[in-house]
């Protein structure tokens, strides 16, 4: 492969001249210019991306830390950031911390090493500062995504957890129902806690609590809601409808209903949060709220992108998505599961 040196000495200038062309960084007269570029064409020469991003500091590398890969929502966001960092210029490296703060931290030191020009991270633990500077003492660019850390500095972006759970809620409380549960999230985390708190608020609005026996953890994970799920069914006086608060927990909760040989809505009906692949293909068509994903992951990249070029701090922008309600037909109002249910009720199993 043709270098530096063997593009300057066919074109008879200094490496600087051939250098200076390449980049656009100085005056160089048309006739050497001329000379250069043709040489560059003669010699094929390409020049090394890796070393020209050495010289400027970057690496045109962009780390995202995701809580879950196994999750459908994450592949989503993996998906949308590959297409918006390359919109930009820049590379993605995906990461995977697996809900384990222990293994963010590990992952946040590699990502330090590899001088990654920024970082979209979902944290899982409750305090960032081991990823606040690179080896050089600087801070690294850094955009939360969908969760926020207490007394975290980064610009963030999150949908607001709290209106999707209280939308859905209020969804469940128009129909009648007052026997509600719940299957959450990590309530260590915001997601899981806001979208509990918004349950919450709704009920108390209509003068009605939550009992604790009607709430279960299911971790955000399929395998967890379903498990957890099942043992709040079987109790002698069930809840009426839950809210499960993601998209990824309502799958396993859907198993455990139809392996109980319940129906969904005549026996049980089931509202959501989240927006995972599929989930619109299943029947019944699950009630849920929203994320606008894709809007969410470019606005988390302009920011991003916006720090790196800003080369400093600044003051913390928090950009707030709002969830919107899709209705579908797992919900019936409480009258109806106490008579015979409609023909369209049956387990709920993936449409074909």
């Amino acid at each position: 492969m043709a270098t530096i040196k063997d593009v300057a000495r066919k074109a008879e200038v200094s490496t600087a001249t051939v250098s200076a062309v390449i980049n656009d960084s100085a005056y160089v007269s048309p006739e050497l210019r001329a000379r250069v570029l043709a040489a560059v064409r003669d010699l094929s020469y390409a020049p090394s991306l890796a070393a020209r991003n050495l010289k400027r500091g970057r690496s045109q590398l962009i780390a995202l830390v995701v809580a879950d890969l196994a999750n459908p929502f994450f592949s989503r966001v993996v998906w949308a950031a590959e297409a918006a960092v390359a919109a930009w210029g820049y590379s993605l490296l995906i990461f995977n911390s697996d809900e384990k703060p222990e293994v963010e931290r590990r992952i946040l030191a590699r990502v330090r090493t590899l001088s990654c020009d920024g970082v979209i991270l979902v944290p899982v633990g409750d305090s960032t500062e081991h990823l606040q500077n690179d080896p050089d003492g600087k801070p690294i660019p850094t955009v939360l995504f969908g969760r926020t850390v207490a007394g975290d500095r980064s610009d963030t972006v999150t949908i607001d957890n709290i209106s999707a759970g209280r939308q859905a809620t209020e969804y469940l409380l128009d129909l009648g129902h007052t026997r509600l549960g719940t299957i959450t999230g990590p309530l260590h985390v915001t997601t899981g806690r806001g979208r509990l708190d918004g349950m919450l608020a709704a009920m108390r609005s209509r003068g009605l609590t939550l009992e604790s026996r009607y709430i279960r953890s299911g971790e955000f994970r399929e395998d967890a809601a379903y498990s957890v799920a099942r043992s709040l069914l079987e109790q002698p006086a069930r809840p009426t409808a839950l809210y499960v608060a993601s998209g990824l927990m309502a799958l396993g909760v859907m198993r455990a209903v139809a392996d109980l040989g319940l129906r969904c809505p005549g026996d049980i009906s089931i509202a959501s949060t989240d927006t995972i692949p599929g989930i619109g293909g299943l029947r019944p068509r699950l009630t849920r709220t929203e994320h606008p994903l894709v809007d969410m992951t470019n606005e988390a990249v302009r920011l991003l992108v916006d720090q790196i070029r800003r080369g400093g701090p600044a003051e913390p922008r928090n950009v707030v998505f709002q969830p919107s309600l899709v209705v579908g037909d797992s919900c019936a109002p409480v009258v109806a599961q106490t008579v015979a249910s409609p023909p369209s009720s049956a387990p709920m199993t993936p449409a074909p």
